[in-house]
């Protein structure tokens, strides 16, 4: 194992923010993926797949991310992407129609909020497993378990979509890097569940 004060022949960065670079680099090329918006589940779920692969001693790079990319984008991806805009522009309905003064409005917008952040991080957990990256039915199974399961990682997901948001919201430029830290904290829950139920 080399000194991690040492750098490799052309390496512009030290070893210890390597991966921080690596993760803002594919959190653009992620970021710009998602344009279309009903690429935003393929885009993220092949950031995670990059940065998983980087347990494993694979590049971290937008170059790789791209390759991977290249192999995603069929119908199921994009059914995927249709099914979670379909499902934000609901939520969204049902919150604005929860503020215009209906009857019963205040238990309604709190159960489309429930609803609403369960869908989010059996979404954002199913981005991270490895399933996505050929079977979203299979994804969301699994993830469903999981988020029923691993509690603690769900609310370490929702931590890391609000913190996402927050940043994006705070400082637009941000929202451009936003997706790369997002998809490192979604691997790792994902990666610290997998040990978990081996152990």
């Amino acid at each position: 194992m080399r000194d991690v004060s040492s750098r490799e022949p052309g390496e512009v960065f030290g070893p210890r923010t390597t991966l921080f670079a690596d993760v803002l680099s594919i959190g653009l090329a992620t970021a710009l993926v998602s344009l279309p918006l009903v690429t935003i589940p393929a885009a993220l779920s092949t950031a995670c797949a990059v940065l998983r692969g980087a347990g494993e001693g694979q590049p971290a790079t937008a170059g790789r991310y791209f390759v991977l990319l290249r192999g995603r984008l069929r119908a199921g991806d994009l059914a995927a992407g249709v099914a979670a805009l379909a499902g934000a522009v609901l939520f969204a309905a049902d919150l604005a129609l929860a503020r215009a003064g209906l009857p019963g409005a205040p238990l309604f917008a709190a159960v489309a909020a429930g609803i609403g952040t369960a869908a989010l991080v059996v979404g954002l957990r199913a981005c991270a497993r490895p399933e996505a990256l050929s079977d979203w039915t299979a994804a969301l199974r699994e993830a469903t378990r999981d988020a029923v399961r691993d509690v603690g990682g769900s609310a370490l997901v929702l931590l890391a979509a609000a913190t996402a948001a927050l940043c994006g919201w705070m400082l637009v430029p941000l929202a451009f890097l936003a997706p790369g830290p997002l998809a490192l904290a979604l691997t790792a829950v994902h990666l610290r569940r997998a040990a978990i139920s081996q152990n």
